[in-house]
């Protein structure tokens, strides 16, 4: 590995409204080596290299070199002009075009105005081969598997003469043959002299490929070092790391009777999931990115088919076609996208309240006076911060906008509340106040399901946690074993616990 830096990054921010991102990261990539990034869910890993690539411009103060000259990636063309590829997880191709229209799409090679096809072709040919790829030039792209599409945008960035490759996740929906041979394919380049940025949540993978390891948390550097001077459980710790005031301390109650349960349920992209939940008991639903947690949310209640499996609702098996279906059964649903998903943003907070309760009603008009009544009701019980119900949602903060969402299904009295993202994009007080609200449903006797990214959360508020990969439950933990550390290990694919 060649020791001389062709990308440096020093004192790097990123702030977006209510949140740093990135805070003072330094940064260095050299050529000829896989330099991996690794950290939580929301440690910062994607907003560095949506810097990297030109996608954010970070905040005044920090300074950028490429080959030792100070640089501006005010745009991602800027990147790519210098000689940075970025292949994120999810496939930036056009699929109804060959595999050498890809490649050279945007930049054809020509002379006298006309395309010089088979030049195209013969590099995109050449490229192939170097990769030990079987693919050919002709080939249409939506043909060929996700592994086969990724190697495409590989071929792409080699053709193109990219100094910096970045890959995001690269392997995420990858067969293991398609994985071993994408490494195969890694290890070659870097011989290349090209550096690699490699971000991904499987260790294994990590520990197979990098020459340095670079931890992020909370946005900020925790450590740079060399692949033999650190190991897995090292790793873990250095993720997950924290101070104890980041958690919420609740109370926990005995569970009741078994409100919900389902039986080896598949659709929606998860397969096989068998679990149960309790009145008073709240479980959680952990994962890195591309778990199928939220997939998981939206098929229980309703929001796809299931192609097998069982749900039984206090003993009785439910099969729901719609979510009005599940919300008859008693079923809530605070979804992770409150803005898109869950509140008509132009409404009222009055109209917003009463929205969901429309399916258990025979009336299709509602008295307006009711409606203002109805909401200003639930602005009084849950603290919301609003003059009255008349008020637009839009004009809400994130933590305001979130007890509407909940207000909406206090209202259809229901019994099953599922939580994906609770606390996504709200402050730390406001975190407090849906916590403290949850809480109050328990001691009612509802039955909470939570899925989260927030590993604090997930920790502080579970009563149990399955924990998903790949679509699937691969572990149960039990309150005495939920920690950072074992949610971790069994997302990644680690050791059973």
């Amino acid at each position: 590995m060649s020791n001389k830096v062709i990308l440096s990054l020093n004192n790097i921010s990123k702030s977006f409204p209510g949140v740093n991102a990135l805070q003072n990261i330094s940064f260095d990539l050299m050529k000829g080596e896989v330099h991996c990034i690794c950290g939580e869910n929301g440690a910062g890993k994607s907003t560095l290299i949506k810097v990297i690539s030109g996608a954010y411009q970070p905040d005044p103060g920090g300074n950028i070199l490429f080959e030792g000259k100070p640089v501006s990636l005010n745009h991602p063309y800027a990147a790519m002009k210098l000689g940075i590829q970025t292949i994120y997880q999810e496939h930036t191709i056009f699929p109804h075009l060959s595999i050498t229209e890809n490649i050279f799409v945007g930049m054809e090679i020509t002379k006298n105005g006309m395309m010089r096809k088979a030049e195209m072709k013969n590099k995109t040919s050449e490229v192939l081969k170097y990769l030990h790829s079987d693919l050919k030039p002709d080939q249409l792209v939506d043909e060929l598997s996700s592994g086969e599409q990724k190697i495409v945008e590989i071929a792409k960035a080699l053709v193109l003469e990219r100094k910096v490759i970045i890959m995001d996740e690269p392997t995420s929906s990858f067969s293991m043959n398609e994985i071993d041979h994408l490494l195969g394919i890694i290890q070659k380049i870097k011989d290349t002299g090209i550096g690699i940025i490699y971000i991904s949540h499987h260790l294994d993978e990590v520990f197979k490929i990098a020459d340095r390891i670079t931890v992020l948390r909370d946005g900020r550097h925790i450590i740079t070092c060399n692949v033999q001077e650190i190991d897995e459980p090292q790793l873990i710790r250095y993720m997950v790391g924290r101070d104890a005031t980041a958690f919420y301390h609740r109370e926990f109650y005995q569970p009741g009777e078994t409100v919900l349960k389902v039986e080896n349920l598949s659709g929606n992209g998860v397969n096989d999931i068998s679990f149960e939940v309790r009145r008073g008991e709240v479980v959680g639903f952990a994962g890195m990115v591309g778990s199928g947690r939220s997939e998981l949310m939206t098929l229980l209640f309703g929001g796809a088919g299931k192609s097998s499996g069982k749900i039984f609702i206090l003993g009785k098996e439910v099969n729901f076609k719609d979510p009005s279906n599940a919300i008859k059964n008693k079923m809530c649903y605070i979804t992770e996208d409150r803005q898109s998903t869950g509140l008509f943003l132009i409404h009222t907070i009055a109209r917003n309240t009463i929205i969901a309760n429309m399916v258990n009603t025979k009336r299709l008009i509602v008295n307006p006076n009711q409606e203002i009544k109805t909401g200003n009701h639930f602005i009084e019980k849950l603290g919301t911060k609003a003059a009255n119900s008349q008020v637009l949602v839009m004009n809400l903060s994130g933590g305001n906008q979130q007890k509407v969402v909940l207000a909406k299904w206090f209202n259809t009295n229901g019994e099953i509340f599922i939580f994906d993202e609770p606390t996504r994009g709200i402050d730390v007080g406001a975190k407090q106040e849906i916590y403290q609200i949850m809480m109050n449903l328990l001691k009612e006797g509802k039955a909470i399901i939570m899925a989260s990214s927030d590993m604090p959360e997930m920790v502080s508020m579970s009563d149990r946690v399955m924990v998903m990969r790949k679509g699937r439950i691969v572990g149960e933990l039990s309150k005495d074993k939920v920690s950072e550390e074992n949610i971790l290990e069994l997302s990644i694919g680690g050791k059973k616990i």
